[in-house]
């Protein structure tokens, strides 16, 4: 979700791009000039800009950013300054993102040193989970780091959150995304820089604590056949396009079951379009009514959102009861003076004029979305039971499913809290705006979508009915403690379950793939 290839040293140019440069500083009144429009655009048109903040705290954030533009930047170190500020109006919606120049110099080069660690981290735990340095024997997967270069790691984790935005005051989507793979040494060395070594302070699998000196790593041209053991192995065959296009989807969603047991586990990692959800939820609930499925897994602890038709869509097929959307969905304004910075602005303008109808209140309502409710579907509605997997990076569209079917007397949340706020969220129209100066770009929300007013708007995600959180064991096994907490309650609920040993894949015709 975030782009910080500004904490990484960028070398070995294979390309010459000489009109772009890394280290170009921009000019105050230039940053001074994109920072206006930053400014101005949040306040004017971002609808959740003072919901889980002040106007005076958001205004101090505002002003503090302001005040260190008296020198130039670079790019990276405005976009750091624009993260800081942005992470601070606790909307998981609102994030910063590198140029598109930034990104093609970025395609060009061959990546520096780096911060060699991957982990997992939760409640100040953190637990390596890779480590590029393959001869390091201390730091390996289920050693835990206690401090770096004499920092605590509470207090680096502390700084880190400070940059990474998140829907009101949820913590579980600021661990998840430190633990996505790479994400905590990308952001480390963008905060606190890239230093020639580390001093690790750790714990190691034997529980022995002491400290360790570690270099980052460094990328050459040999990588991969050190990794091969010195054996560089023939090419394999080009997959063809529709190969390419079947694992694509596949990677999407995915459909598993059981026939001798009766269960079947679906794997959602995306609900936006171009994946063919429709056809594959129609064919995949028939297929669990054709096959007797008393028991299914739903796992979008992956799942970042998207199309709001297709969390719709299935959760018609399981929600017994029926629900809406939302209890308001609005925007603040149409137009904008800076209208030519917003991607797409024409079409949002039209969308808001013909879709939307400023009330008393001043604000332009999307009243169908507030008025109607959808009903469960008919055919092929699922009766059996059902497990949602939820986690930190469930978010957005997949916190409107997640919502939707809460509470029934055959769903099960298990897992944590999904990073999306359970109250609303501002995901509905988001457009990008490039800063003209640095082309810096940020999403800009333009609706505000209150799921259930009668919630407590306490900033945080829809708790999981079972919790099922990580364990340092866990993590050292690479376990997957929370399906494994659903496959211990289908246990209990049946005499015998063997999922995992008898699941097979749907037969590909059943992918729509048109």
């Amino acid at each position: 979700m975030y782009l910080l290839l500004g904490s990484l040293v960028l070398s070995g140019c294979s390309v010459s791009r000489p009109h772009f440069s890394p280290e170009k500083k921009y000019a105050p009144e230039k940053l001074q000039q994109d920072f206006r429009i930053y400014r101005s655009l949040l306040e004017s048109h971002h609808p959740g800009l003072y919901w889980y903040q002040t106007k005076d705290s958001v205004q101090y954030f505002f002003n503090r950013a302001e005040s260190m533009l008296g020198d130039s930047m670079t790019e990276s170190q405005f976009r750091q300054l624009l993260n800081y500020t942005t992470a601070q109006i606790n909307c998981g919606h609102t994030t910063v993102r590198s140029s598109k120049a930034w990104n093609k110099y970025a395609d060009t080069v061959r990546l520096g040193k780096m911060f060699p660690i991957s982990v997992k981290t939760w409640n100040d735990t953190v637990e390596v989970t890779a480590n590029l340095n393959r001869r390091d024997s201390i730091l390996v997967r289920g050693a835990l780091i206690t401090s770096i270069n004499k920092r605590p790691i509470h207090v680096i984790l502390d700084s880190l959150f400070r940059y990474i935005s998140a829907d009101g005051y949820n913590l579980t989507h600021k661990y998840q995304t430190l633990s996505n793979r790479g994400f905590f040494g990308s952001l480390y060395t963008s905060v606190y820089g890239l230093s020639d070594q580390y001093e690790i302070g750790y714990v190691d699998v034997r529980g022995k604590q002491g400290t360790t000196i570690i270099k980052p790593f460094s990328p050459s041209p040999d990588t991969a056949r050190r990794r091969t053991g010195g054996i560089i192995r023939p090419a394999t065959t080009e997959p063809t396009a529709r190969e390419k296009k079947l694992a694509r989807m596949n990677a999407a969603r995915l459909l598993k079951i059981d026939t001798a047991n009766h269960s079947a586990m679906m794997d959602l990692s995306t609900f936006a379009k171009g994946y063919g959800l429709r056809g594959f939820f129609k064919n995949s609930f028939a297929a669990l009514k054709n096959n007797g499925i008393t028991h299914l897994i739903i796992d979008v602890r992956g799942n970042g959102g998207g199309s709001v038709t297709n969390s719709t869509l299935i959760s018609r097929f399981i929600a017994d009861h029926p629900f809406k959307i939302s209890d308001s969905l609005y925007a603040l304004r149409k137009g904008s003076r800076y209208g030519h910075y917003i991607k797409n602005h024409f079409w949002n303008q039209l969308f808001i004029t013909f879709f939307t109808k400023k009330r008393r209140d001043g604000l332009y309502h999307f009243g169908y979305f507030e008025r109607h409710a959808f009903h469960p579907k008919k055919h092929n509605h699922y009766e059996g039971k059902v497990y949602l997997l939820t986690g930190g990076n469930s978010f957005s569209a997949t916190t409107l499913f997640a919502s939707a079917i809460k509470g029934q007397s055959n769903v099960l949340i298990v897992g944590e809290e999904t990073g999306g706020g359970a109250y609303g969220n501002t995901a509905w129209l988001i457009p990008d705006v490039t800063l003209p100066e640095t082309g810096l770009r940020f999403r800009l929300p333009l609706f505000r979508l209150v799921m259930d007013k009668n919630r407590p708007k306490d900033g945080r995600g829809v708790q999981p009915d079972i919790e099922s959180l990580p364990t340092v064991e866990a993590v050292k096994k690479g376990q997957d403690y929370k399906l494994d907490k659903v496959l211990e309650l289908i246990k209990k609920d049946k005499e015998s379950t063997n999922f995992l040993g008898g699941a097979r894949n749907f037969p590909a015709g059943l992918y729509p793939m048109k």
